[in-house]
């Protein structure tokens, strides 16, 4: 479950928008992959008297790609499905690192260097980019938002003829078609592109296997003689809880050369040697970097550091603080309590005051 501060805040933002304009040999960047700093971009900006071109304005203020804003304009709906993508995507990785040392620090600068290197924490923010594009596409196309899909028809099921469709399944063959097309497969001869290219696609794979069919049945005294089912992807948080497991099992990896073709090919690098082949091919759903991680525990070039940050005595200040230590506030709070429901929608609460203690970092 969500805490109550970062719910209010999923629910009041907005929008978040990232302008993409880092180059690269690998894969478009989109999401939390590119290095221009996050800002507030309000959803409606033109008069509706101009709204059916309102969407060009935004796909030019998110300054894609020549392909990926040609992408966006041909289809209106297009430009705030993107826009979605990068709230969920930036929303859920701090969610899921709001305990660790690296929190998803998305500032400007601390993301943009931490984007040159191959950390597994890059890793992570190339997985939950594609995967918040690939989830809000098909969510946008059931929701009817969409001028070129709808609904997922779902035609490969078995036992088609005993399934009457109803509902409205996510479309995820459209849009694993849209992201793929988007992103753009690029030459990925060098380690550091075929890197990319794999964690974008891990978090693809990831929404994939998250489908899931619901059913309901239809019939006299519940018979279940006729079923209409529809399919649905994964809950956002689960998916984002995925990728934090598979971040946490990331592999080092290196380059070795194939010798039947002649190219280069990712192999896992073993911290310590062990018998038998050293060069284990990762599996396709494996999260993978290139280099070690910092520790993140003082300010640098890829955080701020865990200087004042709050942390939970018994849960992880040993960890944030890095052995610095945590300084101890005692405040006094006043919360709703003992709420009961009047009358159909009316609910009453006392004010309860409580003493509580804040923990922080030492510098």
């Amino acid at each position: 479950m969500l805490d109550g501060h970062l719910l209010l805040r999923w629910l009041s933002f907005t929008i978040i928008v990232l302008l993409i304009n880092l180059p690269g040999p690998t894969t478009a960047y989109f999401g939390l992959t590119g290095n221009e700093p996050l800002s507030i971009l309000p959803l409606n900006t033109e008069p509706e008297d101009t709204a059916g071109k309102a969407h060009y304005k935004l796909c030019d203020r998110l300054k894609l790609e020549k392909k990926q804003r040609r992408m966006c304009r041909r289809d209106p709906g297009v430009a705030e499905t993107l826009m979605e993508a990068i709230s969920m995507s930036a929303l859920e990785c701090q969610y899921q690192f709001r305990f660790e040392r690296w929190n998803c620090t998305l500032e400007g600068r601390y993301r943009t260097s931490l984007l040159k290197r191959g950390f597994k924490e890059t890793a992570f923010l190339y997985a939950i980019s594609s995967a918040g594009l690939t989830h809000a596409m098909a969510k946008a196309c059931s929701a009817g938002r969409m001028e070129r899909c709808t609904c997922d028809e779902a035609p490969d099921l078995e036992n088609r003829k005993a399934w009457q469709w109803g509902g409205c399944g996510d479309n995820l063959k459209y849009s694993n078609k849209f992201v793929k097309e988007f992103l753009g497969k690029k030459s990925n001869k060098d380690l550091r592109a075929r890197v990319d290219l794999h964690n974008t696609n891990v978090g693809m794979k990831v929404i994939k296997a998250g489908v899931e069919t619901t059913c309901k049945c239809h019939g006299v005294s519940g018979s279940c003689t006729v079923q209409t089912c529809w399919r649905q992807l994964s809950p956002f948080h689960e998916i984002g809880k995925q990728l934090k497991q598979r971040y946490e099992t990331s592999l080092k990896v290196g380059s070795t050369t194939n010798e039947a073709t002649g190219e280069g090919d990712i192999s896992h690098v073993r911290k310590q040697p062990l018998p038998g082949p050293s060069d284990q091919i990762p599996r396709t759903t494996d999260l993978i970097h290139i280099d070690d991680s910092p520790s993140f525990c003082r300010m640098n070039n890829y955080s701020s550091g865990t200087s004042a940050r709050k942390c939970y005595k018994d849960k992880n200040c040993e960890s944030i603080c890095c052995g610095r230590g945590h300084n101890t506030q005692s405040r006094v709070v006043t919360r709703p309590c003992q709420c009961q429901v009047r009358w159909c929608c009316y609910v009453e609460c006392k004010q309860c005051t409580q003493r509580e203690e804040v923990y922080t970092c030492k510098d």
